[in-house]
């Protein structure tokens, strides 16, 4: 099964690059950054699973849906509040809001997916429908 990153403000040429130079650079159009988390995509006979990286946030931050084939991840990732007067030299960790889509090759079930968030990670588990499986068929002759 090959699954594909989904971009939906994907063009070709110099623009693209250009855009992505700067949002990673100084944020987003908005004001506010932008960052994708790290996601690790699996396929067994049973189901696909995903991992994903998301430090910094509660379950409650994240939002998954399964629509027409693709799959959704996304949330948003708040700036701590600095109430203490110390001088703040760098910040590097990255805030604002997220989303990963992933179009799925395959067919599962809606109804039994699962989802753990546990240290960080968001684990999915997302079971294939039945006509989905490969089904070996034995040769008579």
């Amino acid at each position: 099964m090959a699954l594909v990153r989904w971009q939906p403000r994907q063009t070709c040429g110099f623009g693209t690059d250009f855009d992505r130079f700067f949002d990673t650079a100084w944020g987003n159009r908005a004001g506010e950054s932008t960052w994708y988390p790290s996601v690790d995509i699996s396929e067994s006979e049973e189901a696909v699973a995903v991992a994903a990286e998301l430090p910094g946030l509660k379950a409650e931050d994240i939002k998954v849906t399964v629509t027409d084939g693709i799959l959704t991840i996304a949330g948003e990732k708040k700036e701590e509040k600095r109430e203490d007067e110390n001088k703040v030299h760098r910040v590097e960790r990255t805030y604002g809001s997220f989303k990963r889509a992933f179009r799925l090759s395959t067919a599962v079930d809606a109804d039994k997916i699962t989802a753990s968030f546990r240290d960080g990670v968001l684990n999915l588990s997302l079971p294939k429908v039945e006509q989905a499986k490969t089904k070996e068929i034995q040769i008579t002759g």
